[in-house]
């Protein structure tokens, strides 16, 4: 047995022992410290005022690069017009890069890295708005988008049915309310609204708007488009005349409300219950770029509705609301980075 003595020495011969390994220890970490220390200076000293400078030369041939390549790739805008068949038609948006954006990002990306071009739109000179008071009854033909149009002033027991598939196909609609109907059931277009889908203007107890004198016509969108404001706080652009009927004074007196009329592209006529099957297949036959979809909360048209979205999809065209698609933007915007 050891001693207190010899015991009191074998501990500090440990604990000295230990401190030696330690110290040994901290010296090999410190020299990697060093190192590390050493190499983050190095790259912060060689991109302290970023990537090495170009020459004036280089310079020059990176911003010839990217000008030559706006200029393949770049699409001329498409301005709105009149049709003699269709009335108005919206422009479409030219595409162009972004030559400065692009440029400057360039100069100061490091030289091993592919060039990331920006791009921007290019509105058409001659807009929508600049058409006077016309009728619309589709998007621009080079748009593949398109909208259903869901006139509503009847048939509620159909569309929590319709607002289930648009959810679970993430699908936005345009709802066009009639007035009398919408006084009745706010709490029914709120939880459209609440759905995303968009509210428009379907006069105030379907009349037959041609028949009508010019203030009975303004009296009917005004009526409603108060409601649209004060109940849903809507900010509504579109005015849909029921059944289609309107004249020269109708267009003229929406417009000096604000809004546009718009009508449709495609029937579905679903008011004369035709099997879901039918309206699928008319659908998919005559559908085209910037189509506006007529329909109604019908039976035949909820049973048609997932059928009539599939089909759409399946042609590579993106469902938007009626702004979307008679909008001038474009549908699929290059994103950066594409060539």
């Amino acid at each position: 047995m050891l001693g207190v003595d010899e015991t009191m020495k074998l501990r500090k011969a440990s604990v000295i022992a230990a401190s030696i390994l330690m110290l040994l220890v901290f010296v090999q970490m410190n020299g990697d410290i060093r190192a590390f220390i050493a190499t983050v200076k190095a790259r912060d000293a060689t991109y302290a005022f970023g990537p090495p400078s170009l020459t004036e030369a280089e310079k020059d041939e990176l911003y010839k690069k990217i000008v030559a390549h706006s200029e393949a790739v770049s699409i001329s805008p498409v301005n709105a017009r009149i049709d003699r068949v269709w009335h108005a038609i919206p422009g479409y948006n030219g595409l162009t890069v972004d030559i400065e954006k692009t440029y400057r990002d360039a100069l100061n990306a490091p030289r091993s890295k592919p060039i990331v071009y920006h791009y921007q739109e290019v509105e058409p000179r001659i807009r929508l708005d600049d058409l006077g008071a016309q009728p619309i009854y589709r998007g621009n033909e080079q748009k593949k988008m398109i909208s259903f149009m869901i006139n509503v002033a009847w048939g509620n027991e159909y569309l929590d049915a319709i607002l289930d598939t648009l959810e679970r196909e993430d699908v936005k609609a345009t709802f066009f309310l009639d007035g009398s109907w919408l006084k009745k059931n706010v709490e029914t277009a709120e939880k459209i609204k609440a759905a995303g889908h968009e509210l428009s203007n379907h006069a105030y107890s379907h009349p037959d708007m041609k028949s009508l004198s010019r203030s009975e016509q303004y009296a009917q969108i005004a009526k409603t488009e108060k409601l649209l404001k004060e109940k849903l706080q809507v900010d509504n652009k579109w005015f849909a005349p029921p059944s289609g009927s309107y004249n020269g004074a109708t267009v003229q007196i929406a417009r000096e409300q604000g809004l546009k009329t718009v009508l449709w592209t495609i029937d579905t006529v679903d008011w004369m219950k035709p099997s879901p099957a039918s309206i699928v297949k008319k659908i998919n036959a005559k559908l085209e770029p910037g189509a506006l979809i007529l329909m109604h909360p019908t039976a035949s048209s909820r049973d048609a509705l997932a059928g009539m979205i599939e089909s759409a999809k399946a042609k590579g065209y993106q469902i938007g609301t009626v702004s979307e698609t008679l909008s001038s933007a474009r549908e699929h915007p290059l994103v950066e980075g594409d060539s």
